[in-house]
């Protein structure tokens, strides 16, 4: 069980070259990755999305890439030939109207932006991709360790909360064959007071069924303990987000209907308390993969 928070930073170094890799995650819905990184990286920008889903499956995750390249390499110069072609005929221009002699000199035109440019073979460079992976991937293992040790805190939550559910459950469970008893020992003080001793028993019987067949809750009992059972399920697994939040929206339309059929004080309040641990619970998943 995995959290979709965290943060992992991961670096490689060697003859100059230093790339650093920072990765941090919140919740999200679906997987979101944003990659900054040098301009000179952009052509790389797939081969670390892809790493990063190798790793996570769901949230928004930020990858944050730094370069400083030291290394001792070969520049290649281009000349702009046209730019120092206008350069030369201005000056001559301005001699001949002016009759000053051109001082244009070559250390001038080097001085001039753009005449000559220094192009950095980095752009070629073959060592980067592995010195990037090295990096993204130590940055995504610090990543994933944290993400853990967060799902297990978040698991030993939720696994005490399902216990405190399935205590509430089994409350309930209890609790409901005293209802249709208690209904009818009411319904029978109640006809005797009305009717001075002279109670018809069957009519008794037959609305203690009634009331006992509209409040009947054994359905939602026995679906409420295969979601529990379920529950403990799934959150064995790794990726468990998506399915809990279904799971639980299952658990909460048992509660509901409980909650409606219920036409007792213990089985309500019991329905109730059970309702704000699966909201607790529900808050929590959010949380995890």
């Amino acid at each position: 069980m995995y959290s979709m928070t965290g943060y992992g930073k991961g670096e490689y170094s060697e003859g100059g070259l230093v790339l650093t890799a920072e990765v941090r995650s919140v919740n999200n819905r679906y997987l979101d990755i944003a990659v900054k990184s040098p301009r000179i990286l952009l052509p790389l920008e797939e081969r670390i999305r892809g790493i990063v889903r190798k790793y996570i499956t769901r949230g928004h995750v930020d990858v944050f890439i730094g370069l400083s390249d030291r290394r001792e390499r070969p520049k290649a110069f281009s000349l702009d030939v046209p730019l120092v072609r206008s350069y030369t005929e201005a000056a001559k221009a301005i001699e001949a109207e002016t009759g000053l002699a051109s001082d244009l000199s070559v250390s001038f035109l080097l001085r001039v932006p753009d005449v000559v440019r220094i192009e950095d073979t980095a752009e070629e460079d073959a060592s980067l991709e592995p010195a990037l992976t090295t990096a993204l991937t130590a940055a995504l293992e610090a990543h994933r360790t944290m993400r853990r040790a967060e799902g297990e805190r978040l698991h030993a939550d939720l696994s005490s909360r399902m216990d405190t559910i399935a205590a509430l459950r089994d409350g309930i469970a209890a609790r409901a064959p005293l209802v249709a008893e208690e209904y009818r020992k009411k319904l029978t003080c109640r006809m005797q007071e009305l009717l001075a001793d002279k109670v018809d028993e069957a009519r008794i019987l037959t609305e203690a069924a009634v009331f006992t067949d509209k409040c009947n809750i054994d359905e939602e009992l026995t679906r409420l303990s295969s979601h529990i059972a379920e529950f403990r399920k799934i959150e064995t697994l790794s990726e468990v987000g998506r399915k809990l939040d279904f799971l639980l929206q299952e658990f909460n339309r048992e509660c509901n209907t409980i909650c409606s059929k219920s036409n007792d004080t213990e089985v309500t309040r019991l329905a109730l308390d059970m309702k704000n641990e699966i909201e607790k619970v529900r808050e929590q998943i959010q949380n995890l993969e």
